[in-house]
């Protein structure tokens, strides 16, 4: 039986993170992409150092003689990554960090793997492991620690932002420990918030005092008591922040851009690949189906893992796992989301409608927990599948 009472803890990092601005100049390289065409192939990495950005990895149009003109853009989009997120440090600016651009054209050899032909379908662009996973524990079926670690500190930026704290920068982290008694999250043992500020003045309780607010705004009431800890910037000063304080590098938050710790990880980053990778495309499928099984009822709890192999279409399994919380049994749950869902990638594309420019918004305070959007952003959020599911088993 599982544990009914105990804390745990999860965290987040801002969109100024390092490792946080790579993973968005990744995405939206990727948006660029499938702007000019929605089955364009793109596998973006970036590395981000003091004035410095440097992008690989490569890309593909059906199209080659657009290619050149494409990746000719690719500076513009770094510097306006870099200027919305609202680095303007003497090193680390927009306007005069150094960018070197060294994308090239997709590897054939990966290509054949993952093109249709007459005789084949189109293959998943690796093999892999992806896990998604639902929870009632808060209202987006998402795990109460890292949904409200990622909710504190997107309202810090929308604070800094438009200007309410204009001593706030853009790089921070967030940390909860939560309390769960009978298997319920009921309050905060410990609070940790490190953010980058404007002067060397300001002392840790300076900045106590103005994220505190907009920490207890956003976690539900009750949370923070007398007992619970706050530990805010710990350690002194945090003026040097960014890229200028640390390297950073797309895809080292695949904990925070998932479940906080709380599921499984196949390990696969998400950041700067387009649908066809699978590492991708079916943790998201993987999310939308262990929602939707939250969702209609059929348990409290659930993780879907599904596997795949390069080139090869079906997934090589299917599992699912509802943790004793199951109104039916697991195998059945396992039967049914073959059923309601092509697994294969074009049609987890199709049917989560991908290969549209919507991925840059994803690169800070994680990929699942958010609003489906009216364009067809965070369309795996949907529980559209939940009906479906329960006439399935």
């Amino acid at each position: 039986m599982s544990r009914k009472n105990y804390t745990f803890t999860s965290e987040s990092v801002s969109e100024g993170h390092p490792d946080k601005v790579c993973d968005r100049i990744s995405d939206a390289v990727l948006d660029a992409f499938l702007a000019e065409e929605p089955e364009a192939r793109v596998a973006a990495e970036t590395f981000a150092t003091t004035n410095r950005v440097v992008i690989g990895g490569e890309v593909g149009l059906s199209d080659k003689s657009k290619l050149n003109d494409y990746l000719g853009r690719i500076d513009d989009i770094a510097r306006a990554c870099i200027k919305d997120i609202g680095y303007e440090q003497d090193e680390f600016h927009h306007a005069t960090c150094e960018v070197t651009n060294l994308l090239h054209p997709q590897s054939a050899h990966i290509a054949q793997g993952v093109d249709a032909g007459e005789d084949k379908d189109e293959g998943a662009g690796d093999q892999g492991i992806m896990f998604g996973y639902a929870t009632t524990e808060t209202d987006a079926l998402m795990p109460a620690p890292i949904q409200y670690a990622h909710a504190i500190l997107r309202r810090l930026a929308e604070v800094r932002k438009d200007g309410t704290e204009p001593t706030l920068r853009p790089d921070a982290k967030s940390q909860l420990s939560v309390v769960y008694e009978d298997g319920k999250p009921i309050g905060v043992s410990s609070i940790v918030l490190s953010t980058q500020h404007e002067s060397e003045d300001q002392t840790s309780d300076d900045i106590r005092a103005i994220v505190e607010p907009y920490i207890l705004e956003v976690l539900p009431e009750g949370w923070v008591t007398e007992d619970t800890e706050w530990w805010v910037n710990p350690t002194g000063t945090f003026v040097i922040g960014g890229p200028d304080g640390d390297a950073g590098l797309t895809g080292r938050k695949i904990i925070v851009d998932t479940y906080g710790g709380a599921a499984p990880h196949g390990g696969g980053a998400f950041s700067g690949k387009d649908p066809t990778k699978v590492d991708r495309s079916a943790a998201y499928a993987a999310r939308y189906l262990a929602k939707n099984v939250v969702a209609s009822g059929m348990a409290d709890r659930c993780t879907i893992q599904l596997s795949y192999a390069i080139g090869v279409a079906k997934p090589l399994s299917i599992y699912a796992d509802t943790f004793g919380t199951g109104q039916v049994p697991d195998a059945e749950i396992e039967k049914a989301v073959a059923q309601v869902m092509d697994l294969t990638p074009r049609g987890i594309r199709e049917h989560l409608q991908m290969n549209r420019p919507i991925y840059a918004r994803t690169a800070a305070y994680g990929h699942f927990g958010r609003q489906p959007a009216a364009d067809g952003g965070f369309s795996w959020e949907k529980t559209d599948l939940a009906e479906a599911l329960k006439k399935a088993v």
